[in-house]
């Protein structure tokens, strides 16, 4: 009898490590991703002919052109944006190309990092006191702490981010959400080899900026973290494009853009062959502020000042999205409908909060 109660104990025991298991794998995963200030005009239209062939921004005009210059609009966004626009135009949607009439815009007044990145994880604005790009801790809560506070999803979200301020913004100290930014190494018990060889990689190869890494960096620690630890939200925040935009250099630029296209596909091919994220994960893309068109010299920067700045784009896919590729019907969408919005694909329920906007209803 007592053999009889200890197998009936461990098959009760074994059946609910299972059903919370296959809770895991079956309740939706967002993986949610910005680039730092890149312009939605280089997303829908490819290269700019105004900067591409500008020798004050450009060291190499001939191979600059070669590489990312074509007779069309749709070849040169291909060329710029290949997994963007050979693989997710077919199976997601892209918002944002103000030319067909979907327009995405920032509902905060900054049009700045800081600003931009609050409205995008708190699903809402707060200009009064997310005024610069200063340390500080975050007051409100965003929806990484929020979800990460639910028992089912604890110690289950985690944000990389290229920008040292990734820690303030999400506010590391009192969220308890693992922050992986700037010049951060990996930490903590059980480092795989790859995470080990990052960390002395990343301590030998200088950035060209005292606050923001390179983003193969940023990538690839998130990506072994997925590996590993298989977090239910992970958000992961490439910086070069607005840094190289800064620095004046639409070469490096571009060719950021490019290469982190290739960083959000070998994402993608990982998840798609992983069991745990595999058909129950969506993907949530856009940027923190837009860049100045005219004056010309303004697409180096942004800020209240700069007409268009608060111009800016959305890219989804994966879990519960239709492939209906780019979007040319009138639509105006703002940037603290993203909160909501990954709230929503993940199927959670947030007691005691009411978001500022809308979650999208993706048609």
């Amino acid at each position: 009898m007592k053999n009889f109660k200890k197998k009936l104990v461990f098959l009760l025991l074994l059946g609910c490590f299972g059903s919370i298991i296959a809770q895991e794998k079956t309740t939706p995963n967002v993986v949610l991703i910005t680039l730092d200030g890149f312009r939605w005009q280089e997303l829908f239209r490819g290269a700019d002919p105004l900067l591409v062939a500008n020798k004050d921004y450009v060291g190499d005009t001939t191979a600059l052109k070669s590489q990312f210059w074509r007779a069309t609009l749709e070849e040169k966004r291909s060329l710029l944006m290949p997994f963007f626009w050979n693989d997710i135009s077919k199976i997601g949607q892209l918002h944002g190309n103000r030319d067909a009439g979907s327009k995405v815009n920032l509902t905060n007044t900054m049009w700045f990092s800081y600003p931009g990145y609050n409205e995008i994880l708190t699903g809402a604005v707060d200009d009064k006191r997310i005024t610069s790009n200063k340390k500080i801790n975050n007051p409100n809560t965003t929806i990484l702490e929020r979800v990460n506070n639910l028992p089912k999803y604890k110690g289950k979200v985690a944000a990389f981010g290229s920008w040292d301020v990734f820690a303030f913004i999400v506010n590391e100290e009192r969220s308890g959400v693992p922050v992986n930014a700037g010049f951060e190494l990996a930490k903590g018990k059980g480092l795989t080899d790859r995470e080990i060889f990052l960390n002395r990689l990343q301590q030998q190869i200088p950035s060209p900026w005292e606050s923001v890494r390179l983003d193969a960096f940023t990538h690839h620690y998130a990506l072994e973290h997925m590996k590993k630890e298989h977090p239910k939200l992970v958000y992961i925040a490439y910086g070069e494009t607005d840094d190289f935009a800064h620095d004046g250099d639409y070469g490096a630029y571009l060719n950021s853009a490019h290469n982190t296209d290739g960083l959000i596909k070998e994402l993608w091919q990982f998840v798609q062959q992983d069991d745990f994220y595999k058909d129950n994960t969506t993907f949530i893309i856009t940027t923190d502020h837009g860049r100045g068109t005219q004056p010309l010299d303004t697409w180096k920067g942004h800020g209240s000042d700069i007409k268009g700045a608060d111009q800016v784009w959305l890219v989804v896919f994966g879990k519960g999205i239709s492939p209906l590729g780019e979007i040319t019907f009138q639509e105006q969408l703002h940037t603290h409908q993203v909160a909501p919005t990954v709230i929503e694909a993940m199927k959670v329920q947030l007691k005691n909060h009411v978001f500022e906007g809308e979650p999208i209803v993706f048609p």
